[in-house]
């Protein structure tokens, strides 16, 4: 007769390796939408676009305006009341449509390309992706703008010197101005990310960007003049122009109601994306 011994599996008295805890926090999202900027190279090129347009139309127009005045050529009606900080912001609007568009780019391509599926499923509370992709480009857009008008208003300064445009820094307004311009276009480009996440699409944001900047103020002018006065200070580009404009008359809004007016459009544009974010699928 055989007895069957039957003996359990030792169990190993090794610990397991921990499993590292990753927690989603602000900073990490930040990081991460920062990496992701820069490593298109759409960025690169649609910044430096951007600051060739401040630097190099600001040259252009004081350029033109010294040489009118030397030559005794007839001034345009564009350059017969023009200053030194008028002439330096000359690129802004040009400049204002790249860094827009790239705005724009920030958040629909993500959704082009499928990849805000796995932004999503990494940040599943989804909002910090919003509010991180608007503050990294933001930002980038403040600086970049700061320098451009800085740069283009102290060159300029040297080309105007003696000419009756000719101002500096520590004239009244000047600085002001000079912030307020970069200040404008940096909330363009939150309000591009905006778009971008709102409409999920590179030419629906595009277009719409474009809209509100230069065809809708374009349309309101074919309006009676009455209702212009009560609807055109308060469209978008018209209140951005106010925030850094040298004079302001009766139909114009102060720099500090241009401000607060476009800073409530940028709002505006986040709210639609935050909750379009919120309540429906990538």
């Amino acid at each position: 007769m055989s007895t069957i011994v039957t003996s359990e599996p030792a169990t190993s008295t090794e610990p397991r390796a921990a499993r590292p805890a990753y927690k989603v926090t602000a900073a990490r999202v930040l990081r991460s939408e920062w990496a992701k900027l820069w490593s298109l190279r759409s960025t690169w090129i649609t910044l430096g676009l951007a600051l060739l347009f401040l630097i190099a139309f600001g040259l252009i127009a004081a350029s033109q305006f010294k040489s009118r005045i030397t030559s005794g050529r007839p001034m345009d009606r564009d350059f017969a009341a023009a200053s030194t900080l008028s002439l330096s912001l000359f690129g802004t609007n040009f400049a204002q449509l790249a860094l827009g568009v790239l705005g724009v780019l920030v958040a629909a391509g993500e959704y082009s390309t499928g990849m805000i599926r796995s932004t999503l499923a990494a940040v599943p509370r989804r909002l910090p992706v919003l509010w991180s992709k608007a503050a990294v480009y933001g930002l980038i857009a403040l600086v970049l703008a700061t320098v451009g008008v800085f740069v283009a208003f102290l060159v300029d300064t040297r080309i105007l010197s003696g000419t009756r445009a000719a101002m500096t820094l520590s004239d009244a307004g000047v600085v002001r101005g000079l912030l307020g311009a970069a200040l404008y276009l940096g909330l363009v480009g939150v309000i591009g990310v905006a778009l971008g996440a709102l409409l999920r699409s590179v030419a629906g944001g595009i277009s719409v960007l474009v809209a509100s900047l230069m065809l809708i103020p374009g349309l309101v002018s074919l309006l009676p003049s009455s209702w212009q006065d009560h609807i055109s200070p308060y469209l978008p580009s018209h209140a951005g122009e106010a925030m850094f404009a040298l004079h302001h008359d009766t139909t114009t809004l102060s720099p500090t109601a241009g401000l607060l007016v476009f800073l409530g459009w940028t709002v505006l544009a986040l709210a639609g994306a935050a909750v379009r974010l919120v309540r429906t699928d990538a």
